[in-house]
C-alpha cells in the first residue's frame, strides 16, 4: 500500500496518516520530519539538505527525492508507506514515479483532504502541538482534557511559532501555485481520490478506508492470480 497524502496545509493530512498507520500497519511519513531527523543524526544528505534550510531556501527536488526515497526502502517500508509533504510539485511527483518504476513499483493512490482555504486558516491559527510527543489538537473541535497539557503523554501543549494567520496565508498561497498541479497530476491517471475534509475525523477516515479497503480487495485478486 503505497500511499500520498495532499491537501492545504491544516486539511488533516497528519491526523489522517496515522489513522492509516494505525490500522494498516504502515509508515506515515512525514518528509519534515525525516529530513529533520537526518539533519540531526549528522547524516551527509541531512547536512546537505540543511545548507539549503539554513539560508531559507527550498531544498531541490533531486537532494529532497533522494531523502525521502532512502526513507521509503527501509525494511519498515516493506509492505508500504504514506507520504504526507511529499511530493510539493509536478517534477517531484514525476521523478518519484520514474524511481518506483525502476523497482517494478508505483503510487497506488494519491487522498486529496478538501478543505475551504478558511477553514485551512482558522485550524492553523488554533492548532496546538504537545510539546514531548507531537501530537495535534484544536482550540476548538479537538481539544485536550487536561488544560494545556496532552492526553496522550502530559506533555506540555504549544503554538508552533509559524501557527498564525499570516503565516498561514502565505503557506496557502504557496501549496495552490507549487502543490495544487500535484493534483491533477495524479488525477490523470485515476489514480487521485477527493476526501471531503470539513467533517469530524472520524468521517473522513470512513471515506479514506473505503478506497484503502478496495486497494486491499485488488491486492488480493492480483495474489490469488
Amino acid at each position: 500500500m503505497r500511499l500520498v497524502l495532499l491537501g492545504l496545509p491544516g486539511a488533516g493530512k497528519g491526523t489522517q496518516g496515522d489513522q492509516i498507520s494505525e490500522k494498516y500497519g504502515i509508515p506515515h511519513i512525514s518528509t519534515g520530519s525525516i529530513i529533520r531527523e537526518a539533519i540531526a543524526a549528522g547524516a551527509d544528505l541531512g547536512q546537505e539538505a540543511n545548507g539549503y534550510i539554513s539560508k531559507g531556501e527550498l531544498i531541490p527536488d533531486e537532494l529532497a527525492l533522494q531523502v525521502v526515497y532512502e526513507r521509503i526502502v527501509q525494511p519498515d517500508c516493506s509492505k508500504g508507506w504514506i507520504l504526507d509533504g511529499f511530493p510539493r510539485t509536478v517534477l517531484q511527483a514525476r521523478a518519484l514515479d520514474q524511481r518506483l518504476a525502476q523497482s517494478g513499483l508505483r503510487v497506488q493512490k494519491a487522498f486529496d483532504i478538501r478543505v475551504t482555504q478558511a477553514e485551512a486558516i482558522e485550524r492553523i491559527a488554533k492548532r496546538r502541538m504537545c510539546s514531548r510527543c507531537g501530537a495535534v489538537y484544536h482550540l476548538e473541535h479537538y481539544r485536550a482534557k487536561g488544560k494545556g497539557v496532552c492526553d496522550a503523554c502530559g506533555g506540555e501543549l504549544y503554538r508552533r511559532s509559524d501557527d498564525t494567520e499570516e503565516t498561514a496565508r502565505r503557506r496557502l498561497a504557496v501549496y495552490m501555485r507549487q502543490t495544487h498541479p500535484v493534483v491533477h497530476y495524479y488525477a490523470q491517471d485515476g489514480r487521485l481520490f477527493s476526501i471531503d475534509g470539513v467533517r469530524p475525523i472520524d468521517q473522513v477516515f470512513a471515506d479514506v478506508d473505503h478506497y484503502l479497503n478496495m486497494l486491499v480487495d485488488e491486492d488480493s485478486v492480483g495474489e490469488a492470480q
